[in-house]
């Protein structure tokens, strides 16, 4: 998009005013007490929490003001809770930044200096929470760093609090195990379309207003600074595991295939702390994230919660995760992680109820609700995670895809049906005219389903693509969740804005390309070739990384590109970085060096691999 796009935004129709006045009567009555709980310990902050560059909360000033019809009222509620920022005093020894970036940045105070838990997403506001927490406790060195999963925010701002220097000399970086095959996977190997689509996710076209991204239900929203992967030196592998850092021991529960497929909690003694990742949090998680990962098991969530409140429960005081509020006092505690358990186990257990009385995925999800018990806490909402969505995940994770009728085991693409569909109606004015009349009764659902045939049959019909907009919008201000309210509006605002077409690539930052394990980087330059290029291809070499001396045989056939550690065939030596500039077209070929007899059989590989676009079309072909 060129510029800024226009505001053609419209104000929130009746249809969407009653709906908000309808779940507002059915909301659980608010006491205000996580407003007390996300204010506790509070120690002070950065105005507008502003961190040049990657990071502001002041565009969200308006929240201090009387709710807009074009907010859903529950997902205004947790907007102003994701709003409290700054530094917070967990419990003696502990401290937690929040409303940096979408995660928090906890701290714990050692022996020597400050045990980091997830540095967020990139590293200039880590540095600013690092900075933040100094002013409070000192100028203390940072000794040691924990991920508590592999998800990029919880990663990728480690060089906000450790710089090169202190991670070669042996900082010990304490991951679960598997965690670096799960964040290659999830950032990397399919990092250019969970990119795009993360765009759409997290509203970061999106303004910062009223009828624009108002919250993730996550957190705020997504900082934009330098993002790194470093690789962990210390693996969690099993549960019981206890581990001596700077001084404080910490005991590990190992949690895989949860919130994420690599993650764990942990219990600090000392403290009598709980920190429960981000498998329990202040909301209903996803258990498929629309952003696109692999679908994560409920079932497993629940067990995994159940063996937590049975390891740590009664020894814990403060329970805190790597998203929202803590809770205090083991009551408290032990009553919300069984819900959060429930939670996820009543997902599980009654789609496949449904499933097995033969309804497909989206009949189970339209008539799937919440037991009483459940549905009148505030920490069980769809803000991130919905319903709706979930059982589907569950579905498709013992399921798949096919609902088993065979009219759907073939369809045409949306660009086929389309046309077709169109054609069957009677032409474009008529899918028009019951559009609107569709849009006139607040059926939004239903235009975005007919309208949209149109829109990918007829790319450029302006009058489809604005009813097609107008249609997501509404559904976006009547959604709950953060995801669902910003997917629905970015669609709405390409729709009406469409970006200028490109003539080469343009392709996402290399950021994680450059800091990842060598054998890891090779790996995703297999996902790059262009199978119907290669062809009957046959390479086969050394790749010499001059700067490390790794070595790696490489060899391209029947177009698929495989590698292992040591020899194949001659040599092509480059270093990492002059490697990762010849994969995405960062510098010419003439000004990288490559040297040795594979040199031809590199570049001949090169020329074989694609270079992806970030801003491909999603709600339009």
């Amino acid at each position: 998009m060129t510029g800024a796009p226009s505001d053609l935004r419209k104000d929130a129709t009746a249809a969407t005013q009653a709906a908000h006045a309808a779940l507002a009567a059915r909301l659980p009555a608010d006491d205000g007490a996580d407003f007390v709980l996300a204010r506790r310990g509070f120690k002070g902050s950065l105005d507008g929490a502003d961190v040049p560059g990657a990071w502001s909360q002041a565009p969200f000033a308006f929240l201090d003001g009387e709710r807009p019809d074009t907010v859903n009222p529950s997902l205004w509620r947790q907007a102003r809770l994701n709003a409290i920022h700054g530094l917070f005093e967990v419990t003696p020894g502990v401290w937690q930044v929040r409303g940096f970036d979408i995660s928090n940045v906890t701290f714990i105070e050692g022996k020597e200096g400050l045990i980091v838990i997830d540095p967020l997403t990139s590293a200039q506001p880590a540095a600013a929470a690092l900075k933040l927490v100094r002013e409070t406790v000192g100028q203390k060195p940072v000794t040691g760093v924990i991920y508590t999963h592999s998800h990029v925010d919880h990663y990728g701002g480690i060089l906000g609090v450790a710089g090169a220097d202190e991670i070669a000399g042996g900082l010990p970086i304490v991951a679960p195990e598997g965690f670096l095959q799960a964040a290659v996977a999830e950032n990397v190997l399919a990092g250019n379309v969970m990119s795009r689509r993360a765009t759409y996710m997290y509203g970061g076209l999106l303004p910062k207003d009223a009828r624009g991204h108002v919250d993730s239900g996550l957190g705020k929203g997504t900082s934009t600074g330098r993002v790194a992967l470093v690789a962990p030196t210390v693996a969690i592998d099993h549960t019981g595991q206890i581990l001596e850092l700077d001084g404080v021991e910490i005991r590990f529960q190992v949690t895989p295939d949860t919130e994420a497929p690599a993650e764990m909690n942990f219990h600090f003694p000392r403290f009598g702390a709980l920190c429960m990742a981000e498998n329990c949090t202040c909301h209903l998680h996803n258990l498929y994230t629309p952003r696109g990962a692999q679908v994560r098991d409920a079932k497993a969530w629940a067990y995994y919660i159940d063996e937590a409140l049975d390891m740590f429960g009664t020894d814990s005081n403060v329970m805190f995760a790597s998203h929202h509020w803590p809770r205090w006092g083991e009551g408290a505690i032990r009553a919300f992680l069984a819900k959060q358990r429930d939670l996820y186990k009543f997902i599980h257990d009654q789609t496949l109820r449904m499933a097995n009385h033969g309804m497909n995925a989206t009949e189970i999800a339209e008539v799937l609700r919440l037991p009483p018990s459940l549905e009148a806490e505030w920490h069980t909402r769809s803000y991130y995670g919905t319903l709706n969505h979930n059982a589907k995940a569950v579905y498709q994770k013992y399921l798949g895809w096919f609902d088993g009728n065979p009219a759907n085991l073939h369809k045409h693409p949306p660009e086929a049906a389309g046309a077709r569909y169109v054609a069957a109606m009677g032409g474009a004015d008529a899918v028009m005219a019951e559009g609107r009349k569709a849009f006139e009764a607040g059926d939004y659902r239903w235009v975005a389903e007919l309208v949209g045939h149109l829109v990918f049959a007829e790319p450029t019909h302006t009058e489809a693509r604005a009813l097609q907009a107008d249609a997501l919008e509404q559904m976006g201000y009547q959604a709950e969740s953060g995801p669902w309210r910003d997917f629905y509006l970015t669609g709405a605002q390409e729709l009406r804005n469409p970006r200028p077409k490109a003539d080469k690539p343009r392709q996402a930052a290399a950021g994680q390309l450059r800091t990842m394990p060598a054998d890891n980087l090779l790996d995703s330059l297999s996902v790059r070739v262009n199978g119907l290029a290669a062809g009957e291809t046959d390479l086969a070499f050394t790749v010499v990384f001059a700067d490390t001396g790794e070595r790696f045989a490489v060899r391209l056939e029947n177009a698929v590109l495989r590698h292992r550690p040591g020899d194949g065939g001659p040599e092509a030596r480059v270093t990492r970085d002059g490697l990762i500039d010849l994969v995405m077209g960062a510098k010419p070929p003439e000004e990288v060096e490559v040297a040795g007899d594979g040199s031809e059989q590199l570049h001949a590989l090169l020329g074989l691999l694609d270079r992806f676009d970030l801003w491909f079309e999603i709600a339009a072909p």
